[in-house]
């Protein structure tokens, strides 16, 4: 039975942690419990011709609850150990892609704003690191608060100007130690380290957009640049293909 909870369960809850969004924990949660129904009504209808108690059903299904939620943390525990992974991941499709999911990779314009397309890439990916902190099988956590508290600490001020650091704890607000798989601190580590991972990404795009600008300027610019350039290109020939003269004495 519990092989098979773990064939029924184990894909979609990877997928789901590898994915995650607002609706992950839910999504886990209503995926458990119909897990856990299926395996007890299975168990229920093997043992059907033997008599059994009121307990020791009760105890079964105990037993079942426990396997099934002990499987899910420790995906979770995994996934988190890859959050940095999934973090970076997920910038990059929110940045290299637009809304449509067609690829911004060489149509970097003026009309970009890519500080815009920046900051929401990466409160996506914040998203990432909040789902994937705390484990929420109970469904009295829906995440709001450790989102809002990374939101604030992280994406809205300047850390290098924030007096009161949120993040300078090692346990969050109202969350069990035994619930918790990334602390705060380490949230803050963890976003320092993601920065420094994508700015490459990012500086690659403000390049494009420097050297594409060439191109989108108005015909009369580009005209006038061609001119300037004509003239000084002239001039410098001018001056240094100047025939050198023979100023030696007679013999």
């Amino acid at each position: 039975m519990q092989e098979k909870l773990r064939e029924l369960l184990s894909g979609p809850v990877e997928a789901l942690l590898k994915q995650t969004d607002n609706t992950t924990w839910p999504t886990i949660r209503k995926l458990l419990q119909e897990a856990h129904e299926s395996a007890f009504s299975g168990s229920a209808a093997a043992i059907s011709g033997f008599r059994m108690d009121e307990q020791t059903k009760a105890k079964i299904d105990a037993r079942l609850e426990k396997y099934v939620r002990r499987m899910v943390e420790d995906k979770a525990k995994e996934e988190a150990g890859k959050v940095l992974t999934h973090m970076k991941k997920r910038f990059k499709t929110k940045f290299s892609d637009d809304s449509n999911s067609i690829p911004r990779v060489w149509i970097w314009n003026r009309q970009e704003n890519i500080e815009e397309i920046v900051r929401t890439a990466r409160s996506s990916s914040l998203e990432v690191l909040s789902v994937l902190a705390v484990i929420r099988l109970d469904g009295d956590d829906d995440g709001d608060k450790i989102q809002a508290t990374l939101n604030s600490a992280l994406l809205d001020k300047d850390m290098s100007t924030t007096t009161n650091d949120q993040l300078a704890s090692n346990t969050w607000e109202e969350v069990p130690s035994s619930k918790t798989l990334i602390i705060p601190l380490k949230c803050k580590g963890l976003w320092e380290e993601f920065k420094e991972n994508t700015k490459d990404i990012v500086s690659k795009a403000i390049a494009e957009q420097e050297a594409n600008a060439l191109f989108q300027l108005p015909p009369w610019a580009i005209a006038c640049l061609i001119f300037v350039g004509y003239n000084v290109i002239t001039r410098l020939r001018r001056y240094t293909l100047v025939p050198l003269r023979y100023t030696g004495g007679h013999r």
